[in-house]
């Protein structure tokens, strides 16, 4: 018999409206192991009711893959009574035995009794209602800018070119003239005159583009479209106020619940407010990637694990000592978008390093990988600025060249002698 790691154990292989549970303990008195399968609903009663099962055997541990969001509601019921592994499907795919001539259930808690699988990292229930939160708030943003290039399409119907003209269309100004446009008015100078601030050094360039042929058909498009612009930032403008809520609340812990380690770790409004210190990050940025990595690091072994975890690694793929395709693992999907994004608005920084690594890897290995790379290099930094509790430090776009600065200075010597120059390097006096 192999090795017993877990003495009670139970495998669940979870489907819509039914769980087929699977319990297995080892008898000590006989040497030999028991099991049991049994098929449960998925209402709340019926997982109530498999959770009294698996008590009745004083199981332990208790193994499942994580199936869309089926596996979700199990977890809530079961996390408190048991120690619950949510395992990758790909990571039991490549454990070696007869997969297909077993039950996934029993296949599942045959695994978990000896120890060969590995548990996903799912965080504490504060941290994952945060996380929802996070993410409801991003499918909205994304679904407000649908909506923007909606009405886009409707100006470019009816001959209105306000947004070769206000860079914002959705502004005070912009829309301002929108709701007009809506409502029926036809005076474009009396439209433009609804410009603020610096547009309206504009104004006889909106008249134009406030000339079109919008009839009653676009009006009544436009006017939907504008609603539903209001009532998505009412959306936002709520969750917004509700994350803020729970990051305070998650902050203000009771005296009576700290511990040594608590008091040394940074709370939740702490680490948004350490975050928002790095180039291209703001507030709603930090709060989405403190909702999927959480404030505490010793979860990860390190930043390198992090930046695996978060699919902004580079992928390991090697044989016979060849090196094939470095193309990254999906990991965690909605992270790797917002480190991306951040990213972006990171290398539009001037004289940082962070725009100093976009330029030098874009210019031998392409934008996408050169953009992958600062999307790491910010999560790295994540990483050590909350475990040693510093602000984000930049290094300078300097940094790279000055680390090799003598390999750099060799390098353009030899390319001015190979053009016909005779080179002679004097250094610049110091400055007084």
């Amino acid at each position: 018999m192999a090795e017993i790691i877990f003495a009670r154990v139970a495998g669940l292989d979870v489907h819509k409206k039914s769980v087929v549970a699977c319990r297995r303990i080892l008898d000590v008195r006989a040497n030999e192991v028991m099991a049991e399968t049994k098929t449960f609903g998925t209402m709340t009663s019926d997982l109530l009711e498999l959770s009294d099962w698996l008590a009745e055997w004083a199981i332990t541990h208790v193994a499942m893959e994580s199936t869309g969001e089926y596996w979700k509601p199990i977890y809530n019921i079961l996390e408190g009574n048991f120690t619950v592994f949510l395992v990758n499907a790909q990571h039991v795919k490549h454990v070696p035995a007869r997969k297909t001539d077993v039950k996934d259930a029993e296949w599942l808690a045959e695994l978990m009794q000896m120890g060969l699988l590995k548990p996903s990292f799912i965080p504490e229930k504060p941290q994952r209602d945060l996380r929802d939160l996070t993410r409801e708030r991003s499918a909205l943003v994304r679904e407000r800018t649908r909506v923007a290039n909606r009405i886009q399409k409707v100006l470019e119907q009816g001959n209105i070119k306000l947004a070769s003209v206000a860079s914002d269309v959705l502004g005070v100004s912009g829309r301002a003239m929108l709701q007009a446009l809506a409502n029926g008015e036809t005076d474009v100078v009396k439209m433009a005159n609804l410009a603020k601030g610096r547009l309206r050094t504009k104004i006889p360039e909106l008249q134009k583009a406030l000339t079109g042929r919008m009839d009653a058909h676009h009006r009544f498009l436009l006017s939907q479209h504008l609603a539903h612009i209001d009532f998505l930032d009412a959306q936002i403008a709520a969750l917004d106020e509700e994350i803020i809520r729970r990051i305070d609340a998650m902050s203000d812990i009771p005296e009576d619940d700290h511990d040594d380690e608590s008091q040394d770790r940074l709370t939740w409004r702490q680490s948004v407010d350490l975050l928002d210190t790095i180039p291209g990050v703001d507030r709603r940025a930090a709060e989405m990637i403190l909702a999927e990595i959480g404030v505490d690091m010793d979860r990860f072994p390190s930043a390198r694990h992090l930046a695996a975890w978060a699919g902004v690694a580079p992928g390991n793929h090697q044989s016979g000592g060849k090196r094939y395709s470095g193309r990254s693992k999906k990991g965690n999907q909605t992270l790797r978008t917002v480190l991306t994004q951040v990213a972006w608005a990171a290398v539009r920084t001037k004289d940082t390093y962070l725009s100093a690594l976009y330029r030098r890897i874009a210019a031998r290995r392409g934008k996408k990988r050169a953009i992958m790379a600062v999307a790491h290099s910010i999560l790295v930094s994540i990483y050590y600025m909350l475990i040693r509790q510093q602000p984000y430090q930049d290094l300078g776009a300097a940094y790279l060249d000055n680390r090799r600065k003598e390999a750099k200075v060799n390098y353009l010597t030899r390319q001015l002698r190979k053009l016909g120059y005779q080179v002679r390097l004097d250094p610049l006096p110091l400055a007084a």
